[in-house]
Formats: C-alpha cells, sequence, structure tokens
C-alpha cells in the first residue's frame, strides 16, 4: 500500500518527503555528536576498527558517528544535498540504497583500513551517494539522470577525486573509496529497467 501511495505522489510530494528525510538525518548526526561529547567522546569506540572480528558492529554505527562537531560539519552539507538528489528517486529505494552503500563501504573499510585504527563518519556515505548518482543515469540510459550525474560531477567531481588520494593521513581514503565504489556497483545492481514505449 505505501509503495502505491508513492507511485502516486507528485513531484513536490516527493521534494518534500526527501527534504524532511535528510534534514532529519543530518539532525540526527548533530544530536549523536552532542551526546558523543557529553559522554567524553565514549562513541567513538563504535566505529569500524580493522580487522578486529569483536568490531564488526561498527559496521552499522560507523556511519552515524564523527570525531567531533567540525567533523560532522564537513560531511553535513554534501550528505544533505546529494541524500536529497537521491531520495527523490523514492524513499524506500534510497533507503535500500544507503544500506547496501554502507554495508558494502563498511566491510571494505573493515578489511583494508591501517591497523590498530577506528574509522567513524558519513563521509563513506556520500561518497557512494555520488557514485551512485555519477553512473545511475548513464546505466538506466535516462536523460534526467544522465544530467543529474553531469551536475555532481561538476559540483563534487574535484572533492571526490582529492578524497580517494592517500594524502592526509588523519582522512581515511580507504572509506572514501569503498564507498565511491559500493555507490557504483549499488547502480549497476540496483538499476531500473528502461520504461517500454
Amino acid at each position: 500500500m505505501n509503495t502505491m501511495a508513492e507511485e502516486t505522489w507528485t513531484r513536490t510530494d516527493r521534494a518534500g518527503a526527501a527534504a524532511r528525510l535528510m534534514l532529519g538525518w543530518v539532525a540526527l548526526l548533530w544530536v549523536i555528536e552532542a551526546v558523543d561529547l557529553v559522554t567524553g567522546h565514549a562513541l567513538d569506540a563504535y566505529g569500524i576498527p580493522a580487522r578486529d572480528p569483536d568490531g564488526l558492529s561498527g559496521i552499522l554505527f560507523a556511519p552515524f558517528l564523527h570525531f567531533g562537531f567540525a567533523h560532522v560539519a564537513a560531511n553535513s552539507v554534501p550528505l544533505l544535498v546529494l541524500g536529497f538528489v537521491t531520495a527523490l528517486s523514492g524513499i524506500r529505494r534510497f533507503l535500500v540504497v544507503c544500506a547496501l552503500i554502507m554495508l558494502a563501504d563498511g566491510i571494505g573499510i573493515w578489511l583494508i583500513a591501517p591497523p590498530n585504527t577506528i574509522t567513524a563518519g558519513a563521509s563513506g556515505l556520500i561518497f557512494g551517494l555520488f557514485g551512485y548518482l555519477l553512473v545511475r543515469g548513464f546505466v538506466e540510459r535516462r536523460a534526467l539522470g544522465i544530467a543529474v550525474a553531469l551536475g555532481v560531477a561538476a559540483v563534487y567531481g574535484s572533492t571526490i577525486v582529492a578524497g580517494i588520494l592517500p594524502t592526509d593521513a588523519t582522512v581515511s581514503w580507504q572509506a572514501h573509496l569503498c564507498g565511491l565504489a559500493a555507490g557504483i556497483a549499488t547502480a549497476v545492481y540496483h538499476r531500473r529497467p528502461a520504461r517500454s514505449a
């Protein structure tokens, strides 16, 4: 029943739902970081510890955790923008896409992050959403999707390229690279068939 209701939504309805979802998501990240601050950064330990079998649960929590408010601030706007654009295709599809990206990104981080490190933050998801939007229009052969791909490439392309290069030891290029790959793979796997005439 929810699927039918979503299919009959107007563009304004979709945009409103996408905006509310992403504003709520970003607000949640700020609330979680405030709780982390109050608890003496106790939540940071729930990130993804490289190749530690006891820390696999961090795959679920890491995208919602950050190492300080500056970290949250750096991720807020791109997550809001890319998440909103992705969610315009439908909330349920958006949530599935995010789940696939976060799972694949988390496993990748766990496997290839440097030893004795804990990785957290929404940047892997951000890079994943970028990769998803970059490829989706082409694999679905939709003009609007291709236009979106060109737009996000123009706005975020240089930042994405810089983010996957191992130039800053304090930034997890592994999370960025795995997120980007996960987003591209998700676009290919989860593509919609072209509509018949």
